[in-house]
């Protein structure tokens, strides 16, 4: 297991004591809220979908970038940030859930 997995796994076990739900997306570990995806595991990366203040601070981080499952394609409310930022993958999950529990189907 890689140091990002082990920190992944640290952050889904966490947040599915809040309810959750651990999964998979575009073949990826991945966490959902209401059958809604919120982040994941990318590489050595997590991904997280944000909005607002939330998003500007991931992106802020050394080496984040907006994810990009397929090349050329970027999604807007998606940020990758890299596993040297793992002690800040908690706080971004957090919001990334609260946003995301706030959707509509």
């Amino acid at each position: 297991m890689t140091a990002a997995e082990k920190a992944y796994n640290d952050v889904a076990r966490k947040l599915a004591e809040d309810g959750a739900q651990i999964s998979n997306m575009f073949g990826m570990p991945s966490l959902k809220v209401k059958g809604k995806a919120f982040a994941g595991l990318a590489g050595d990366a997590m991904v997280f979908k944000l909005t607002g203040e939330p998003h500007k601070r991931a992106l802020s981080e050394p080496g984040a970038t907006l994810f990009e499952p397929m090349s050329g394609r970027p999604m807007k409310e998606w940020v990758q940030v890299p596993h040297s930022s793992a002690k800040k993958w908690l706080s971004f999950a957090q919001s990334a859930q609260e946003y995301c529990s706030t959707l509509k189907k």
